[in-house]
């Protein structure tokens, strides 16, 4: 056949395996000499059964993403599964690592699947902006029933092969020998009567009940707002029930169709790619070995650094936690305690793993404690005295070799790697709060930090589950200095017309979770109250309602009242304060409309960006993407600051900013020669990129 596409024999079984690594994609040049090697094999007389299987590790996990947005070229991936469903003869699916997206829906093909113990099976299409677009939607409700597979589809989460047998998606699970096994089981029903093609299997959706369904579409699509592809997913399983297949498949791929030319899907695809990207770093290269850590110390026992020690036990390293005094240590891991205890309420982690977790930590307030530590994390106060502190003890305790890092999200890398007689060791690894939840890790690559320590940071990283970016150093780094430059107007919208609520909903209709006041009530005004005061700076409306003991959410009022403790309420109080703060700066407020309230946000962000790469600060724009949809919750759909931008059109912000800048002389407005060459040009951020 091919070197993608081989078959081999077992007496009357053919063993069709697919070996395109690394993940064995559906690539056209593996779909070519499929198709010939099924056609055969229908025709061969001496063929009884067709095993379909892969090489390397893992079973097809999917489309070549590659080819999404493009002509599909013949033969499509539903073209081979209508003819393995039309093969006429005994076909299984052998399936071991993921079948996932496509390569599911080409085992839904077969008659039968088995798996391995370890496999992993869903469609995640969802998460690329997409649904499963050659017949996954139909299929799977006739295999596992309705209710699972709108649960799989719109979660786009993968199921176990113990939860994919006992739902019927798979006939049999194998701990070893999974093609011998295979051959076995296809041997074994070629003596028994041939099941019906899954397409022809209508008994799981013939009784449904619409109604009580239509309700569990409402639960299951509460948490996708905003999104395109999600409803897509919901309303091609409703087709599943109420169509007749071929009509079901028909309007399954007029969907997908629609989602793939759209911006939504083209954004989340460029986030997919941007992920994998932001590991090559430069300068990092493949003689550069991560480092085994075997155990990590973590500096700081509050919501941080417990926090970041849960993420490390979480991806099974142990950590010894230092604190100043036994009170604070019980203090974390109570809370720590506690955190693990809603998780088994929630049914997602037993009271074995809970038990298993908590013995990971060890606990002292004795720096010697960490001596034998492999990584050593500081998750103490944002002063550069309390790190020079910090950093000087461990250089004198910490083991030759072990990495030291700050939790810091403003300060300078370089400055705390000068505390020490090893800055090749030192490296910024910025955790996002909750820390033990969300998925962004910036690592921060100072002066002098090494390329081994950076390919350790990143492997680590990946090890408990987050997402890394390795950043330059600078004030804020990528997320936190773009941060400050989306609020550099907040105080003047309010002054000028605008309401905190006003403000937050262009954010929210935007798709974020939540706008600029109630991101701040959430983490405490008194934040940037402490943190002004130490640089001598004001902001009238913010420092007036911290004064009045009004710090967010923990105080139940800041910008809103919170009754409950979590749901912001307009607060008359408030609007009262900032007419009164217009009336002293004798501002003349107006409306200010949703449009102006974009400008004066997004767009000084966007150009904030462009300086951070001119800077190079960060490597890539997707880099950047990819640290605001994973720190900030900026939203998928959208693809990140700097892809929205090139929707939006560099032209066009470039025209406000200046429009902007002219009207207000802020800095932040000013375009920078980046951003003004490549809207000259009409380029985007990916030219910039390559002409570096």
């Amino acid at each position: 056949m091919s070197q993608s596409v081989t078959v081999t024999r077992d007496a009357n079984v053919a063993i069709v395996t697919i070996d395109n690594p690394p993940v064995n994609a559906m690539s056209l040049h593996v779909r070519e000499p499929l198709e010939k090697a099924i056609a055969g094999l229908k025709s061969d007389g001496s063929v009884a059964a067709l095993v379909l299987a892969c090489a390397g590790r893992t079973f097809v996990a999917g489309a070549d993403i590659t080819e999404f947005g493009k002509p599909m070229q013949p033969p499509a991936l539903w073209d081979l599964i209508e003819q393995l469903e039309a093969f006429g003869k005994v076909t299984v699916a052998a399936i071991h690592g993921t079948a996932l997206g496509g390569g599911l829906e080409l085992a839904m093909g077969c008659l039968y699947r088995v798996a391995d113990a370890g496999a992993k099976l869903g469609l995640p299409e969802v998460k690329l902006g997409l649904l499963p677009g050659a017949g996954g939607t139909q299929r799977l409700p006739r295999l596992v029933d309705p209710s699972k597979a709108l649960t799989m589809i719109v979660s786009g989460a993968p199921i176990g092969a113990a939860d994919a047998h006992a739902s019927g998606l798979v006939d049999a699970v194998y701990d070893k020998d999974l093609i011998a096994n295979a051959v076995l089981f296809a041997k074994d029903a070629v003596e028994r009567n041939l099941a019906a093609p899954v397409s022809q299997r209508n008994d799981r959706i013939g009784n449904v009940d619409l109604a009580a369904f239509d309700k569990e579409i409402a639960g299951a699509l509460k948490k996708s707002r905003g999104l395109d592809a999600p409803r897509a997913c919901a309303q091609s399983v409703r087709n599943a029930i109420t169509m007749p297949f071929a009509e079901g498949v028909a309007a399954e791929r007029k969907l997908f169709l629609d989602l793939v030319v759209g911006d939504q899907s083209r954004a989340q695809r460029h986030l997919f790619f941007a992920e994998r990207e932001a590991t090559k770093v430069p300068g990092v290269g493949k003689d550069d070995k991560p480092s085994k850590i075997a155990r990590v110390g973590v500096i700081g026992a509050g919501t941080m650094g417990g926090g970041i020690s849960m993420s490390f036990v979480n991806g099974g390293i142990p950590v010894t936690i230092l604190e100043m005094n036994a009170g604070a240590l019980k203090r974390g891991m109570g809370v720590i305690d506690k955190n693990y205890g809603i998780s088994v309420s929630r049914g997602s982690l037993t009271e074995e793993a809970k038990a298993k977790r908590l013995s990971m930590f060890t606990t002292t307030t004795d720096y010697a404690d960490l001596a034998d530590c492999d990584l050593i994390i500081e998750a103490v106060f944002e002063e550069m005295a309390v790190k020079e502190q910090v950093f000087t003890t461990l250089d004198r305790i910490a083991k030759p070799g072990a990495i030291l890092a700050s939790n810091t999200s403003y300060l300078d890398i370089n400055q705390i790697a000068a505390f020490t007689k090893r800055p090749r060791d030192v490296v910024g690894m910025h955790f996002f709060s909750p820390a033990n939840v969300m998925k962004l890790l910036e690592i921060v690559r100072g002066d002098k930090t090494a390329p081994d320590v950076l390919a350790t940071a990143l492997a680590v990283g990946k090890q408990i589950g987050k997402v890394p970016v390795v950043v330059g150093v600078c004030h804020g780094f990528v997320g936190n200095r773009m941060l400050g430059a989306r609020g550099a107007e907040a105080e003047g919208l309010l002054l000028e017309g605008a309401t905190p609520q006003q403000v937050d909903k262009v954010f929210t209709d935007f798709g974020w979770p939540m706008g600029t006041y109630q991101m701040w009530d959430l983490a405490g005004l008194d934040i940037g109250w402490r943190t002004r005061k130490s640089l001598g700076q004001t902001a009238a409306i913010s420092d007036a309602l911290c004064e009045m003991g009004r710090y967010g959410q923990k105080t139940g009022k800041g910008y809103y009242l919170y009754p409950d403790g979590r749901t912001a309420t307009p607060d008359p109080e408030v609007e009262a304060l900032i007419l009164e703060e217009a009336r002293k700066q004798g501002v003349n407020r107006r409306e200010i409309s949703d449009e102006e309230i974009k400008e004066r946000t997004v767009y000084p962000m966007i150009n904030e960006g462009a300086r951070i790469l001119e800077e190079g600060v960060a490597t890539r724009s997707s880099d950047i993407d990819t640290v605001w949809v994973n720190g900030y919750g900026y939203p998928v759909g959208q693809g990140g600051p700097m892809f929205w931008a090139e929707l939006e059109g560099l032209p066009k912000i470039v025209d406000r900013l200046d429009y902007w800048y002219g009207k207000t002389g802020m800095e932040v407005y000013n375009p920078s020669p980046l951003l003004r060459r490549l809207a000259a040009q009409n380029k985007g951020f990916a030219d910039a990129a390559k002409a570096a």
